[in-house]
């Protein structure tokens, strides 16, 4: 099996004039073709699969892969239920914006975010490969002149026992075309028949990613290619007021120096020669913007104050019951602020994009988590139809939502620069330059309470996260269709897996004082922080351990209930090391469960905390790819403990303080905790994996932190100075 580009390869395919091509509607494949019958318009497939004479089998990839796995685990759901011998599958990106590959879950809209990859297509990939695999047999039927229900596939092979006639996928392709589809969708596998799902098929990505021979956006090279980098204005919404651009002119391989809307893109021969001339421009910026008087402790702060403020305006995520009757009549009432900072992507590419643009065309190379907004974005910044694009979605080096904006300002500065000087430009973001102009997680000021009923029984529950909209910022066409639900902010502060009836969660939405977007877990990153501390404290108030107290929360949930035994043997609960604090987290993502528990210590003097284990129970449905489910828990495991320690974005100014990675610290290497992880296994629909790690993790080591010290942690990042004034 092998990855490769779908137009390309489509195209020289369909020269051939041989093979069947499999056509997909909304609810399944709904007509089939010979490739010579359709080779005139190659534009107009959208066969999620195509089979070859010689056995090769083309399935369709319609997200991006940015290092979750997705290029492996959605065609081999399709390949699964087809019955395609694994070797004989080659992978095929799509590149371009065809809402007949779009996600379901987005309305169609190529877009790769939020753990959908998976659960979004997974009943479509499997009823594509389902109604594939009843065409061939009712060709072999026909040939053989069979009863169709005497047949039986083996991987990429027609079988019938009673005659010992056999015959190939290829071998069937030619004379499958003459036939007509069904109108109703082929009956699925039983999942006890599957062959490749829910083993550890070894991940497409990786051997070239070993190797180092994989290219990403910020390898790629055409012919007659100038390199770009871009001199921003240093606050939003700030522009060129005056420039001398004479040292910068006389840069040996300037090309030219282009303005842009926030800027000025320096053009020149080498990467190195347009960071020298860049150097030399002495620019003024106009000082009128309203971020200038952006500063992150000020913003908090207002944030706090409206927060707790249970008067002030807020939207309504999730209600049941009535709260304030039972907060109002409650034993004992527990409240509790939590906050968090700006937190940056990280990701490990940084920004690059290869735009070459011509009066009548374009095309481009690009690392993005959208197919249809990166199109949009070329197509309205140049003024060109779609079909007169070429984009090429490049695998990404990391994304976690930084590459998800409608309007993509690092591919609008590679498509400027380009037809300014009439050349293919590469542009490249430095680290720096990544940092100081990204987009960032927002800074989220929650306020919660609950009541006690004398018994000790929680009796309802308020959580209110003041925090902007982040949807409104990044896809303001998004926005004006759900305003003002806000998932991207507020996912996670709903807490549906637990039994609470008078429940309230409540969005008070503040202005913006930061380029936001959306950052992996999304809200859940932020809000399980809050809820599954306050849990503890509501736990702790009502003299219950924390374990059992959540318990009872989730006697409806079975297998909520499941996963919290099996994290509790895990993790050894009732007899923690000597000098260790024990902490649990119950969160999740969507319908994906995760309970987490923290194995830290704690260097009192320096405020240092260590976290030496973390165990992990998840429940996400039906498991596709268990290592690589293994793998992308860990890997937000991991994302989790940095942001809970480390990761801090701050504003002074309208102007981010931080540069590089020696200011905005990341776990490293020698911090990272062994990780033990245990997936459920069951047959319910695949709910997500990629996110599902993140939630938990800041609560269960601000819990161990309190089991450990009595103390509590309230303020993400734990950074040493807030662990002392904690101990204080």
């Amino acid at each position: 099996m092998s990855a490769r580009s779908l137009d390309t390869t489509r195209r020289g395919f369909l020269k051939t004039g041989s093979g069947l091509v499999f056509l997909i509607g909304a609810g399944g494949i709904t007509d089939i073709a010979l490739a010579q019958e359709v080779q005139t318009d190659p534009a107009s497939l959208a066969g999620w699969v195509w089979i070859e004479p010689n056995g090769a089998i083309h399935i369709a990839f319609p997200v991006t892969e940015m290092g979750q796995g997705s290029s492996t685990a959605l065609p081999l759901i399709l390949a699964e239920e087809l019955d395609a011998n694994w070797d004989d599958v080659v992978v095929e990106q799509v590149h371009r914006d065809d809402r007949r590959f779009g996600n379901p879950l987005f309305g169609n809209v190529l877009y790769t975010a939020g753990s959908t990859g998976v659960s979004g297509y997974f009943g479509v990939m499997r009823q594509a490969g389902a109604d594939a695999r009843r065409v061939l047999l009712r060709t072999a039927a026909a040939r053989w002149q069979v009863p169709v229900d005497e047949l039986q596939t083996e991987p990429s092979v027609v079988v019938h026992d009673a005659t010992g006639r056999r015959a190939t996928y290829g071998d069937l392709v030619v004379a499958a075309g003459a036939l007509a589809q069904g109108q109703t969708p082929a009956v699925l596998k039983s999942p006890d028949a599957f062959r490749l799902i829910g083993r550890d098929i070894p991940r497409l990505d990786i051997p070239a990613k070993s190797s180092g021979t994989e290219t990403y956006a910020i390898d790629v090279r055409v012919p007659d290619m100038a390199y770009a980098t871009v001199l921003r204005a240093p606050v939003e919404g700030e522009t060129v007021q005056s420039v001398d651009e004479g040292a910068a002119r006389e840069t040996p391989g300037l090309i030219d120096i282009v303005a842009l809307p926030d800027g000025l893109a320096v053009v020149a021969e080498t990467q190195w020669a347009a960071a020298l001339a860049r150097n030399a421009l002495d620019v003024t910026w106009t000082e009128t913007a309203e971020a200038r008087g952006w500063n992150d402790t000020d913003t908090l702060a207002s944030y706090q104050t409206q927060a707790e403020d249970l008067t002030s305006d807020a939207s309504t995520w999730r209600e049941s019951g009535n709260v304030n009757a039972a907060v109002e009549g409650a034993k004992t009432v527990v409240i509790a602020t939590y906050l968090s900072d700006y937190a940056y992507h990280a990701q490990i590419e940084p920004m690059a994009v290869v735009a070459d643009v011509k009066a009548d065309r374009a095309e481009v190379w690009a690392g993005t988590q959208t197919q249809s907004w990166t199109m949009r974005t070329i197509t309205e910044e140049l003024g060109l139809s779609a079909e007169q694009v070429t984009l090429h979605m490049m695998t990404m080096g990391g994304g976690f939502g930084r590459r998800t904006a409608l309007q993509q300002e690092y591919v609008r500065d590679a498509l400027l620069a380009s037809r300014a000087v009439g050349r293919p430009v590469k542009v490249i973001w430095t680290r720096e330059d990544d940092v100081k102009h990204g987009w960032f997680r927002p800074a989220a000021a929650q306020h919660l309470r609950a009541g006690l009923a004398a018994d000790g029984r929680l009796q309802g529950w308020q959580h209110r996260v003041a925090t902007p909209s982040v949807i409104a910022y990044f896809n303001p066409l998004r926005w004006s269709q759900v305003e003002p639900n806000d998932i991207i902010s507020m996912r996670g502060s709903e807490s549906q897996f637990y039994d609470i009836p008078d429940f309230l969660a409540e969005h008070v939405i503040t202005e913006r004082q930061a380029r936001v977007i959306p950052w992996r877990g999304i809200g859940a990153s932020y809000t399980s922080f809050a809820a599954e501390c306050f849990m503890d404290e509501v736990a702790g108030a009502a003299g219950r351990d924390p374990f059992d107290f959540r318990y009872d929360l989730v006697a409806h949930n079975p297998r909520g209930r499941a996963l919290l035994d099996r994290v509790r043997a895990m993790s050894n609960w009732d007899r923690p090391p000597e000098g260790r604090g024990l902490g649990l987290s119950f969160a999740g993502y969507g319908n994906s469960m995760a309970a987490g528990v923290a194995e830290i210590s704690l260097d009192r003097q320096s405020g240092s905390i260590s976290v030496h284990r973390f165990y992990a129970a998840v429940d996400a449905g039906l498991v596709v790819a268990p290592d690589n489910s293994v793998n992308q828990i860990e890997g937000g495991i991991i994302f989790g403990i940095s942001s809970a320690l480390h990761e801090r974005i701050t504003i002074t100014g309208g102007q981010v303080n931080q540069e590089n990675f020696y200011d905005y610290e990341v776990l490293r290497a020698d911090q990272a905790p062994e990780i033990m992880v245990e997936l459920a296994r069951n047959t319910e629909p695949p709910s997500g994996i990629g996110e599902a790690g993140t939630p938990m993790v800041a609560a269960a080591i601000a819990n161990a932190f309190h089991a450990l010290t009595g103390a509590r942690l309230r303020h993400m990042p734990f950074t040493p100075d807030r662990v002392r004034a904690a101990l204080a």
